[in-house]
């Protein structure tokens, strides 16, 4: 019996959904690199929860960045080879 895409993907995503999530500050620290450095692996990657968070009067706007366990495995395996 064959999963047609849309329910394949569906099922990927829910199984992302219980992954545990990281920030990029958490990433950075385990791997020993700067957060300069591993925020841009992470920018535009599907799967990646963003947030963002626009300019309010006195306050700068910011984005934050939620990454699932196992696609911070595979970006991480892709920079290291």
């Amino acid at each position: 019996m064959s999963t047609s895409g849309s329910q394949k993907s569906a099922s990927q995503k829910s199984t992302t959904a219980m992954e545990q999530h990281y920030s990029v500050k958490s990433l950075a620290k385990m791997w020993g690199w700067s957060y300069n450095t591993v925020r841009p692996w992470f920018e535009g990657v599907p799967g990646c929860m963003v947030e963002a968070h626009p300019e309010k009067m006195h306050k700068r706007g910011y984005t934050s960045i939620r990454i699932p366990h196992s696609i911070a495995l595979r970006v991480y395996a892709e920079h290291l080879g």
